[in-house]
């Protein structure tokens, strides 16, 4: 064989095993929505789609090797698209995780799943561009999405996207329809953060401000004074009672320019801060309040 087929055909042949079939009955029709995962511990720990799980009532998972499985649901984040479910196994075969912060535009990614039940289809193409921005069902936006032409259709969300190493770099979640070849991966370096804080609290401990903001363009005039590189800010619209903002002395009107030192130049800017910032912690916040630049603490915590 020539070199690339040596390497796809290597990659599928190493990975194919820890890939699964998911069968999920949904709870309003009934109906049996599928999907791909891939196993994550031998102890039955189950990567996938947060889509391909959400309103599911039960779940059956398959492996290439024909053993079937039961599975329970560990934890779903429909924010970053990403759900982990459990099945009572031991000794299962399991993916190798990459770091989807090294990978380049052009470099050959290998996908697998289960288009349409047919299972451990295999798929080749190339990234073909990196740091994308995907809006999930919830309205949040995921960053550093992957965006790659290699094949996929309806159950092969969940899936692997997988390296000449066969490492996971990413997991397949979108279609652009009616667009050929236009397809995204949710990078595994999120997946992996998500999938252990499901794995371990059955949730993501996503922080928690008790505002509501709304998107604001400063003046350049002011921008200028501030020496702020962009004119976009958010300003809020309404404070919770008792919640972290309330706390911080923060006020309706308030314009919110930075927290922790990240400038905040929009609302996705302010849910990304608190997706990937621990909860407890004081953050410097600041705000213009009538004209005048301040800086508040505030302490986010979990909704919960």
């Amino acid at each position: 064989m020539d070199e690339y087929s040596r390497i796809v055909t290597g990659v599928a042949e190493a990975v194919s095993p820890a890939v699964v079939n998911i069968v999920v009955t949904q709870k309003r029709s009934g109906a049996s929505g599928t999907g791909s995962g891939l196993v994550l511990t031998p102890d039955g720990y189950i990567l996938t789609n947060a889509h391909v799980a959400q309103g599911g009532t039960a779940a059956d998972v398959s492996l290439d090797d024909g053993r079937r499985f039961s599975a329970q649901f560990a934890g779903i984040d429909e924010a970053t698209d990403v759900a982990v479910l459990r099945v009572a196994a031991g000794d299962l075969p399991i993916v190798r995780l990459g770091d989807s912060r090294s990978l380049r535009v052009g470099q050959l990614v290998v996908a697998i799943g289960n288009p349409l039940g047919f299972q451990c289809t295999v798929t080749t193409g190339v990234v073909s561009a990196l740091g994308r921005s995907l809006r999930t069902s919830t309205g949040r936006l995921v960053d550093n999405v992957i965006q790659t032409d290699a094949a996929l259709n309806p159950g092969s969300s969940g899936g692997p996207l997988l390296n000449a190493e066969s490492e996971v770099v990413g997991i397949n979640t979108a279609i652009i329809y009616p667009a050929q070849g236009i397809c995204f991966a949710i990078p595994i370096n999120t997946a992996k953060r998500v999938a252990g804080m499901l794995i371990a609290f059955g949730k993501v401990n996503r922080g928690y401000l008790g505002v509501a903001c709304q998107q604001v363009e400063l003046s350049t005039h002011t921008a200028r004074l501030l020496e702020r590189g962009s004119k976009g800010a958010v300003i809020v619209a309404e404070i919770m009672p008792k919640g972290p903002a309330a706390e911080s002395g923060l006020r309706t009107r308030d314009i919110i320019l930075s927290l922790g030192g990240v400038p905040i130049t929009g609302v996705d800017d302010l849910l990304r801060f608190l997706d990937e910032h621990p909860v407890g912690a004081d953050y410097e916040m600041r705000v213009l309040r009538e004209g005048t630049a301040r800086t508040l603490s505030v302490r986010p915590r979990d909704k919960a």
